[in-house]
């Protein structure tokens, strides 16, 4: 199984290719940025992207991923401005949410990536047919947007009523878009149910992963082993899945661990050598 890691865990610095050779030494194989501009400002293609392009295309690593940005800002959200939802009701606001997704997508014009990871809707919404059909619509022209890049779109199963395993499948289903799959999230998994039956009814749609814990009380993201999740079983099972997954540690930061010990320890342990 391939070790990567999300970026996410650097989200509150601005990423540069120090960073990125940090996480190569913890035993990264492939990496995932999230898409937050005070991280990557994925728009600033002259600079910015072009500095982190350069690192992949002499490191040899593959990117392998982007998180779809969650807000439009550099601070995100805390000067106010609202969520990214691609299941919003609003058009307005739909056309803004997806316009914005886009221009994360457009770094594959300069650093190649396999898959969007994209969530549908906003943590602990209520489903309604409204919804679904919005994010449908919005799903159909990302996917469009995305495949001439190369780029795959993947839904990932998050703590809301639009994202619940069985509607993320029925979602694939009704929409009739086939090569659109699913980012399977073990920490969501484990508050909104239990891994193993969530693993069961996604299985066959998941082409990538997000690893890490919790208590089930809230989406902490703690590195494996440090909260309540049955990592043994885990495992067992995303060894099953028929897309070959990578191990992908998308994890929190605690400035009293060292993250790039920790991760090496990390990989050690779930997926040996």
């Amino acid at each position: 199984m391939l070790r990567a890691v999300s970026t996410y865990i650097l989200v509150k610095e601005r990423l540069h290719p120090g960073l990125l050779d940090k996480l190569v030494s913890g035993g990264a194989q492939a990496i995932e940025i999230f898409g937050a501009r005070q991280h990557i400002d994925y728009a600033n293609r002259k600079q910015h992207v072009r500095e982190i392009a350069d690192w992949f295309r002499t490191s040899g690593i593959p990117l392998h991923s982007v998180h779809a940005p969650l807000y439009s800002d550099y601070e995100w959200g805390r000067t106010g401005s609202a969520p990214i939802n691609i299941a919003s009701t609003d058009r307005a606001a739909r056309i803004e949410a997806m316009d914005e997704i886009k221009r994360a997508i457009e770094v594959a014009e300069h650093i190649p990536f396999r898959f969007l990871i994209q969530h549908i809707g906003l943590p602990n919404e209520a489903f309604s047919d409204r919804k679904f059909e919005s994010a449908m619509t919005s799903v159909e022209h990302l996917r469009a947007f995305a495949k001439p890049l190369g780029v795959r779109v993947l839904l990932e199963n998050i703590p809301n009523e639009l994202s619940m395993p069985d509607r993320l499948v029925e979602f694939i289903r009704t929409s009739r878009l086939e090569d659109v799959g699913v980012c399977f999230d073990t920490g969501h998994a484990h508050m909104m149910g239990d891994v193993a039956s969530a693993f069961e009814i996604l299985k066959n749609q998941i082409h990538s992963t997000h690893v890490h814990d919790n208590d089930k009380d809230r989406d902490s993201h703690l590195w494996p082993g440090d909260g309540t999740i049955d990592w043994k079983t885990t495992l067992e099972l995303l060894n099953q899945a028929p897309h070959k997954p990578p191990l992908l540690l998308e994890i929190e930061e605690n400035e009293k661990i060292n993250s790039i010990e920790k991760m090496g320890e990390i990989f050690g342990n779930l997926v040996p050598a």
